[in-house]
């Protein structure tokens, strides 16, 4: 196996991931609203609303890689977590690199240790995973065989998956001007369906994308996009509404995708089949399929 080309040959992987570790959380939203829509018109100078964020995924290929940073957060009864996640993302060969951290048991068990991960065209490698897992190995899970399609089971949604729900819009307002990290952006709130975004993808993403629209509790997808001047994202902020098989009701779950650092290198190494864990996880972490 080429260690710097993805496959999907072998074991299809874990059926839960990193959310399986937050079980009972759910999550809130918010976005910020911007100002100018006055001075710039309805639609902005980057045009009608609609075709310019189903356009935003192929910006961010237009550019090739970025630095990413990720959270997600949940919160029911009371209480609130966030997962957060720092790397790097090449949008042209679909490959990244996360440390994902977990938040602080409030139990008092130990913090468990940042999480490696991987993205690759429709499979997700982790290490550090947990569930008696070897320190060394990895584990590997298949986007299309996930019921989210791995928007959140990983705690961190790949960013160009993020992009092509996009794809999906149905509907968009333009609500003016503000900034991202000190970068002027142009600020958009829609709803995107997954169903529409699964026809509309690129072929790796379109089988996850398409059983994330049958397996969440609905398909459409509320969100507020921040693009640049050339029509690229900086942030992020999509709703979904995950469906926790511990849980009869359905979590809302806000995850947020920062991107920055046009340009930066990237240089992703996949596992080799030998350091993927083939075993069992421990109970209640589900377990690899054959």
């Amino acid at each position: 196996m080429d260690r710097r080309q993805h496959t999907r040959a072998g074991r299809t992987g874990v059926a839960v991931g990193i959310m399986g570790l937050t079980v009972g959380l759910g999550a809130g939203a918010s976005g910020c609203s911007g100002s100018g829509v006055a001075a710039e018109g309805v639609n902005g100078a980057g045009g009608e609303p609609v075709a310019v964020l189903r356009q935003a995924a192929d910006a961010l290929r237009a550019a090739g890689t970025a630095r990413a940073t990720t959270s997600m957060e949940m919160a029911t009864g009371g209480t609130r977590v966030t997962i957060r996640g720092r790397g790097v993302y090449d949008f042209r060969r679909r490959l990244g690199e996360l440390t994902v951290v977990l938040p602080a048991d409030p139990t008092g068990t130990p913090e468990h240790r940042p999480i490696t991960e991987l993205l690759a065209p429709g499979a997700l490698f982790m290490k550090n995973r947990g569930a008696g897992v070897p320190a060394d190995k990895w584990v590997r899970m298949e986007a299309a065989t996930a019921s989210d399609g791995n928007l959140v089971t990983g705690g961190a949604t790949d960013p160009y998956a993020a992009a092509e729900v996009l794809r999906g819009t149905r509907s968009a307002t333009y609500l003016g001007r503000t900034s991202v990290g000190g970068t002027a952006v142009r600020h958009y709130r829609g709803t995107a369906d997954l169903a529409g975004a699964a026809r509309a993808a690129s072929a790796d993403n379109r089988a996850p994308l398409a059983a994330a629209a049958k397996g969440f509790a609905t398909a459409e997808v509320p969100f507020d996009a921040y693009l640049d001047d050339e029509g690229r994202i900086r942030k992020l902020r999509q709703r979904f509404s995950f469906v926790n098989g511990r849980q009869a009701a359905a979590v809302a779950v806000a995850s947020t995708t920062l991107l920055h650092a046009f340009g930066t290198e990237v240089d992703v190494t996949l596992p080799r089949e030998a350091d993927i864990y083939a075993g069992r996880l421990a109970e209640g972490q589900g377990a690899p399929a054959d």
